[in-house]
């Protein structure tokens, strides 16, 4: 064929933001992917150059280019450090798109990532279901004979509970000081309802209306992180509808990945001329519990506040069977809350007033504990190694309690610590205020 009547590559990039990127090779201590290979091409900078090759047709979409980019967490790590302003997870994004529609995975990775996350994870009432079967082998104690992939998926499952059932609306006892929408989550909903119900429990301490719409749906990020865009758009649309209704004055969630797709459902949907500016509006009202708590529990409005002194907190929950014995508190910072939210101050701020002088520093808080979604089920080797390297900080620490602020960080810190045979409690921030609150 003439090369003049080649078609021109598909252009999935925003050539103006990828080309944001001056290679200046900061991002390359931030990246848990580099810190684990050394290899550039599992850098971000290397990545970007592997995105911009195959948009220019220099790169064939092959095993090797998939592979680096499937292997990223897309933590967003690098963009925390970016003197450039790059976008990376919008890059990310894309490419992952592309890639999702012309390369041809293995049978097993397809089933994987198309059935067994997308068609059940998204879906609460199918992940219950799920769910099912490895209650069964829990409870006949045949899980030690599973082969090792189906071992590391079950260890990530909790021991569930009855459900607790989170009503539509829950109201404060005293006067309301505003309304605000609740995202309850499809992992939250179904195996940390707990988690929810305290949630909520804090929100009405400190003077708030907390609706839960009954219509709401995924928020959308396991399919953007997966490469699905128009799934995480569809996503999108349906909960804007949903919550909009209501006109809350504000949109919360206790889930940093789904906190960070909210905020960015005005950039998912900019291209869609009867849904941008509704997403750019929705997305404005959309807050982390934490940033939210540290904001209104620290106001002395209608006498509401929750913020404790340290004296305080160390009386009302993080001291051990006996006085004399201090349970030290540390807290691991999820990656879509830091670094895509830019948020570490704030739960570190509600951590400690609660802990006092018994909580100490994570060496690494930020690096990625390998969780990443869906990336400890696609990804299980990259995952173990950074799941090795989270546990072996944590126990530095002399740590007892730690807390954070994301579903897939609670499940793979407690299965790494019950591996290393430590007892140590992994907490979601909800739940470590509302008990020593309570």
């Amino acid at each position: 064929m003439n090369p003049t009547s080649m078609p021109a590559p598909e252009r999935f990039l925003d050539e103006e933001k990828s080309l944001a990127c001056i290679h200046c090779g900061l991002c390359l201590g931030a990246c848990p992917t580099y810190l684990e290979t050394a290899n550039e091409n599992d850098s971000p900078r290397g990545r970007i150059y592997l995105m911009r090759a195959l948009q220019d047709g220099r790169l064939a979409l092959g095993d090797s280019a998939a592979r680096h980019i499937d292997l990223c967490l897309g933590c967003r790590a690098c963009e925390a450090v970016c003197p450039s302003g790059v976008q990376y997870g919008d890059l990310l994004e894309h490419t992952r798109d592309y890639i999702e529609k012309h390369y041809r995975r293995s049978i097993f990775q397809r089933f994987l990532r198309r059935v067994a996350i997308e068609k059940i994870f998204p879906y609460p009432a199918r992940m219950k279901w799920a769910l099912a079967p490895v209650r069964f082998i829990r409870s006949i104690g045949v899980e030690k004979w599973l082969p090792k992939f189906a071992r590391e998926a079950m260890s990530l499952v909790p021991e569930i509970g009855k459900p607790i059932r989170i009503p539509e609306v829950s109201r404060p006892s005293g006067s309301v000081r505003g309304r605000v929408g609740f995202l309850d989550g499809c992992v939250m909903s179904v195996m940390f309802t707990e988690t929810n119900a305290a949630s909520i429990r804090l929100l009405n301490r400190v003077g708030y209306e907390v609706v839960v719409p009954p219509t709401q749906i995924c928020c959308g990020a396991l399919f953007a992180h997966s490469g699905k865009l128009e799934g995480a758009r569809e996503c999108a649309r349906h909960n804007i509808a949903a919550f909009e209704r209501q006109n809350f004055d504000w949109i919360l969630t206790n889930a940093a990945g789904c906190g960070s797709t909210m905020k960015e459902y005005g950039e998912l949907l900019r291209d869609d001329p009867a849904w941008a500016e509704r997403a750019r509006n929705f997305s404005a009202k959309v807050k982390d519990l934490t940033e939210f708590l540290v904001v209104n529990s620290s106001s002395q409005k209608d006498g509401r506040q929750i913020t404790l002194s340290p004296s305080e907190g160390e009386r009302a929950g993080v001291r051990g069977p006996s006085e004399s014995q201090v349970v030290k508190v540390t807290y691991h910072d999820a990656c879509h809350l830091a670094h895509a939210q830019r948020i570490t101050k704030a739960p570190r701020e509600l951590v400690k007033a609660i802990a006092g002088k018994n909580f100490v520093e994570l060496p690494e808080a930020d690096v990625c504990c390998g969780s990443a979604g869906t990336y400890n089920l696609t990804e299980v080797e990259m995952a173990e190694r950074l799941q090795r390297r989270k546990i072996e900080n944590i126990l530095k620490t002399g740590a007892q309690i730690v807390v954070t602020s994301n579903p897939g960080c609670l499940l793979q810190i407690r299965a790494g610590l019950r591996k290393a045979g430590s007892s140590a409690l992994v907490m979601h921030i909800a739940d470590f205020m509302d008990q020593a609150l309570e």
